[in-house]
């Protein structure tokens, strides 16, 4: 807005505040205004005359203190041309303003100068706009006399509190359960001229697994693990003629453990193992009955030490040692059975003994599909030792599928030697099919 003299002079309360100029400000002004631009345009006239070497060739331009460094920002068409006068309209004071333009043409002489110098010599422009160093942080700085230096403090930026909604905590049970049932199958068929010969036979094999442990997470100071299995394996048989099928797997298992920590993963433990079949098995083309319900029937107790291990989900381990150990072995049907063939005396129902007993299970989780399992059981009267040696490995296809290798190696000195296997007993199937899993998660 233009600055006016008034001519009048109204009472002091209401006059306006005036502008007073020193004549020797505007003088010095007038100097320095000068100077600049003899000194702005002494360096554009050297660098012409280089650029415009008889070589024709543009020789190296030594940078200017001026010039140093050179940031291309844009280009100013305005700047590209002379300043005119209604530009300088823009500035008006009732004094003497010959200053005032000389000052505004000599700064667009220096930008002019300096966009002459980088588009003629643009190896000497330091930086690109898009391409500047990132700005330092803004801080808050500090001085230090006694060592001379300034400290760049970053600023306290305040943050306002918000607390972050409460996440529902979901509530732990006492018990975790681990079910999953499975029913796996294989099929043959053989031509009746077939080379080699054979029969076509159809197997079927359905297991269910349930585990119902204690919490550990709330109940760090004890251990009680239960599990339940039952395996049943029907076949075809054309070999048969008696039956239609056989039975080739009828286990049931079930085995607990109650302990209280003694130290780390070690507890006093109590254990308890009962194993039985459920169906009448008999020997192929006959009536003789191999196995019933009951017949035979193991039941085994146990006081020592179990040491417990647990590795998230995917290692698990439990090794049960007890000294003191009570067997029952029984057999229900001695009419049909023979009750020698398990370890029992002939025309007797069971037998007793004490003796010693261990348990080791192990279980390893390679990836979410592939899992191996084993289980090794040894028990000793210290007059003949039985064992039991089971080992699944399960491929998991898809959440539905799966297929499972599962071996099974016995041993028992207490039935009668066989010529061919001594006192080992063995056993393998390979089969394919589905499966059902559910587990308490926490």
């Amino acid at each position: 807005m233009p600055v006016t003299r008034n001519s009048t002079m109204p009472d002091s309360k209401h006059q306006p505040e005036q502008v007073k100029y020193n004549p020797k400000n505007i003088e010095m002004m007038k100097k320095q205004s000068i100077l600049t631009f003899c000194l702005t345009v002494a360096i554009a006239v050297a660098m012409s005359l280089a650029a415009n070497a008889s070589d024709g060739e543009r020789p190296d331009v030594e940078p200017n203190m001026l010039y140093v460094p050179l940031v291309y920002d844009s280009y100013s068409a305005a700047a590209a041309h002379a300043v005119t006068s209604n530009s300088s309209k823009l500035y008006s004071l009732d004094a003497g303003d010959e200053w005032l333009q000389q000052a505004i043409d000599n700064t667009a002489r220096a930008q002019r100068a300096r966009q002459r110098a980088m588009i003629d010599n643009p190896q000497l422009v330091a930086y690109n706009a898009n391409r500047l160093p990132e700005a330092p942080p803004e801080g808050v700085i500090s001085a230090d006399p006694r060592q001379g230096m300034l400290s760049i403090t970053p600023p306290q930026v305040a943050v306002d509190e918000v607390t972050p909604p409460e996440t529902p905590t979901p509530p732990l049970h006492n018990w975790l359960h681990v079910f999953n049932a499975s029913l796996q199958f294989t099929q043959a068929y053989i031509s009746g001229n077939w080379y080699q010969g054979g029969e076509n036979n159809l197997a079927l094999l359905g297991s269910i697994n349930w585990n119902c442990n204690l919490n550990q997470d709330l109940h760090p100071n004890w251990l009680f693990n239960n599990a339940l299995s039952y395996k049943l394996g029907i076949a075809t048989t054309h070999g048969d003629s008696i039956r239609k099928y056989l039975i080739n797997e009828d286990n049931f298992l079930f085995t607990s453990q109650l302990g209280y920590k003694a130290v780390k993963n070690w507890y006093y433990s109590a254990m308890l193992q009962f194993t039985t079949q459920f169906l009448n098995n008999y020997k192929v083309n006959t009536r003789t009955m191999t196995a019933a319900f009951l017949s035979p029937a193991e039941l085994n107790i146990g006081l020592g030490m179990t040491y417990n291990y647990k590795k998230a989900d995917d290692r698990m381990f439990t090794l049960a040692i007890a000294p003191v150990s009570y067997n029952l072995k029984y057999c229900r049907n001695i009419t049909d059975i023979d009750p020698t063939r398990f370890g029992i005396g002939a025309g007797r129902h069971s037998k007793s003994t004490v003796g010693s007993n261990f348990e080791a299970k192990w279980l390893w989780r390679f990836t979410p599909s592939v899992m191996f399992s084993s289980r090794l059981y040894m028990f000793t009267n210290y007059e003949y030792v039985q064992g039991d040696w089971e080992n699944t490995l399960d491929l998991s296809i898809g959440k539905y599928l799966t297929t499972q290798l599962y071996t099974h190696l016995r041993f028992d000195r207490s039935r009668t030697r066989d010529d061919d296997w001594n006192y080992w007993q063995f056993k393998e199937i390979l089969s394919l099919g589905v499966v059902y899993r559910f587990a308490t998660v926490n």
